[in-house]
């Protein structure tokens, strides 16, 4: 009796794509970075991650030490870049420790969300 691998080749092959079809956003970088600290006050902020990213349905959020919202401008992408979204700050931020709440919708449909402090220092 000689079997066939075909059918089980077949499935091993549409299986391998279809893992990386279904991932979430990851963050991958961020500026200022998580756990860091920065000398004065930052511009913006900066976060990239792992996927492509529908803009409309993604979000920042900045708190103080306190866990105030501190207002920013819009969310936007990076030109050129659509998996790097930038959120410019409507002004200076005091000496203290802040959180970055985030939320991402990617292209595929998936969401995912996150948070990571940073410190500024005078």
């Amino acid at each position: 009796m000689k079997r066939s691998i075909t059918p089980v080749l077949a499935l091993a092959i549409c299986l391998v794509p279809a893992s990386g079809a279904f991932a979430h956003a990851h963050l991958a970088e961020e500026t200022p970075s998580a756990n860091g600290g920065v000398a004065g006050s930052p511009a913006a902020l900066s976060l990239s991650f792992s996927e492509a990213l529908e803009i409309g349905l993604s979000g920042v959020t900045l708190r103080g030490a306190g866990g105030q919202p501190i207002p920013t401008g819009a969310v936007s992408l990076a030109p050129g870049d659509t998996r790097q979204i930038s959120v410019p700050l409507n002004g200076a931020l005091a000496a203290g420790k802040y959180t970055v709440e985030w939320h991402v919708l990617s292209k595929d449909g998936h969401s995912s969300r996150g948070s990571y402090e940073f410190t500024v220092s005078p």
